[in-house]
Formats: C-alpha cells, structure tokens, sequence
C-alpha cells in the first residue's frame, strides 16, 4: 500500500517537472512561456475549480472545525515569530523572510495536485481544494501586506494597508473562493452544463500547474543554498509540525486531518519568487527556497505520509 502510494505521488509529479523544464532547455517553450501557463491556472482553472467545489460543499460543523483546524497553525506561526521578534530584536526584513517563508505555500498549485495523486478521489480533491481556498485567503492576504510593509519601509502602513485591500479585492482566486462560498450558502445549485464545464477546466490545474513548475525551475539563478535549505525546514517540518498538534483540539477524520497537515508541508508557491522580483526582496534566496522545497517536497511528503501512517 505504501509503495503504491509512493508511485502515484512520486512518479507523475517527477515527471511532469520534467517535462515541464526539458520543453524549456529544448526551446519548445521560450522564457517567459511558464507565465501564459501560469495565468492560465491562475485566472481560469484554479478559480474554476474553487468555484464549483465550494459551490457543491455543505458547511456544516465538520467543515468549520476542518477549516479552522487549516487556519490556526498560519496564524499561529505568524504570532510567534512577532513574539520572538520583540525578544530578540532581529531586523525586520529577517521577520518578513520567515513569515514568506513559512506561510506562503503552494497549496493550489503543488498541494491539490499531490494530494489526488496520493488519494485519487473525489473527496481527497474536495477536501485539498477546502484547505487550499481558506488557508490561501490567509496566507495570500499576510503575504502580500508583509510584501507591501517591506516596500514601504519607514513610511506610512496606512498606505501600504490600502494597497493590500487593492490587491485582494481584485484577486481572482479570493473572488471565486467567496462566490463558491455564497452559492453554497444560498444554496443554489449551478446548472448541470455549466458545472461540467466548470470542473473540466478545475480538472486541468493538477498537470498544468505541476508542468508549470519545471517550466519555471529551468534558467533561474540559484545562490544561498545553504539558507535557502534551512528556511525550507520551516515547511518541511515546522508548519507540517504545528498543523500535527493543532489536530490534537478537533476530532476531525483520519483523512481529513492528513490533508491539513500535508497542505501545510507543501512546497514554497512558485508565485512567490515572481512576487520577490516585482518587490525586490531576497530574489536569489526565493528562488533556491523555491528550488529546493519543490524537488524535495517529493521526498519529505511522502515522509510525512509514513508519520501519518498512510
């Protein structure tokens, strides 16, 4: 059982990164390509698929519990690297790596497309796609105010504050999270047409956005390795960690809490290293955090599978 789970993780994710970065070496596709593949994913297939899956979710108790058991080990990292900050006096941009660092996962582009490898069912990609929308909205919103904190400096936060409200109000994946949601709420029910239609695009994320990732590996300059390699253990085993012990207040099902702490231990978000470079913050150690967190995920996430004895 664990070989077999192994192979469906392992094997189709190795190799669509492969693909993805030989078209790149091989001229198929030119630099800049992964960003067409990367809106793609962004503007239609995500939204699609967080969409109609919140749509066609029930918010009961369980998925509340589910939702906030996702919430509170983001939050709570945040909270103790605040602590440790007013303790121990470190700079702030050393604050802003770790929170970046931490919280900014690739949870829709690398955790959806694991976890229905790992799990091929439809309640597997219903339950990633939950993590993913409510830990995203989290994560995307402190991600991008840290972001905006460090481009400003000593200035006004005000200011940066309003340029966060900007940002998310216009985001895509937040927009299609919250209509999911209403529709589920209000319940209506989407028409069959377009919810088929709907769930072929979301169906195409898991290839493209895997594909994706070796297409943006290739030609990336890769320095401080050695820093990079000790931030990524802050998703490899702190957040996945604390994910563990915030399980221990809900009493949520066997495999609904092995997809929390795995979305939690999913590699740092590609989307990251594009944000570094419009921010210029740290270009050269995302991009090596992103590197080695992506390529390693394959190994310590099937780790974390044997942990939870899957």
């Amino acid at each position: 059982m664990t070989d077999n789970i192994i192979i469906r993780t392992v094997f189709p994710i190795l190799l669509l990164i492969a693909i993805g970065f030989l078209s790149r070496k091989i001229g198929i596709l030119k630099s800049g390509d992964e960003r067409v593949l990367s809106a793609y994913v962004y503007y239609f297939a995500l939204p699609a698929l967080f969409f109609v899956d919140l749509a066609e979710t029930i918010f009961v108790m369980e998925t509340m519990s589910f939702i906030l058991a996702g919430l509170i080990p983001v939050v709570g990292v945040v909270a103790i690297y605040v602590l440790l900050f007013f303790i121990f006096r470190f700079s702030r941009n050393t604050l802003y790596l770790l929170i970046l660092s931490t919280v900014f996962g690739s949870l829709a582009f690398f955790g959806i497309p694991f976890i229905t490898f790992a799990f091929p069912s439809e309640q597997s990609e219903q339950l990633a796609t939950l993590a993913a929308a409510s830990i995203g909205i989290v994560a995307i919103a402190i991600s991008i105010m840290v972001l905006e904190l460090y481009r400003l400096g000593e200035s006004s936060k005000w200011e940066g504050l309003r340029h966060v409200a900007t940002r998310l109000s216009r985001n895509p994946l937040i927009i299609s999270i919250i209509a999911g949601i209403l529709v589920s709420l209000v319940g209506v029910e989407i028409p069959s047409p377009i919810s088929t239609s709907l769930h072929m695009l979301g169906s195409t994320t898991s290839a493209v956005a895997v594909f994706m990732l070796g297409a943006f590996l290739y030609g990336k300059k890769y320095t401080g390795l050695a820093n990079a390699s000790g931030l990524s253990l802050l998703r490899i085993v702190f957040l996945p960690t604390l994910a563990l012990l915030t399980l221990m207040l809900f009493d949520l099902p066997i495999m609904s809490g092995s997809v929390l702490v795995l979305m939690h231990g999913m590699p740092v978000a590609v989307s990251l290293s594009v944000l570094s470079e419009r921010y210029d913050f740290y270009k050269e150690t995302i991009a090596s955090l992103t590197l080695i967190s992506s390529l390693g995920a394959i190994v310590y996430l099937n780790i974390w599978l044997f942990v939870l004895g899957i």
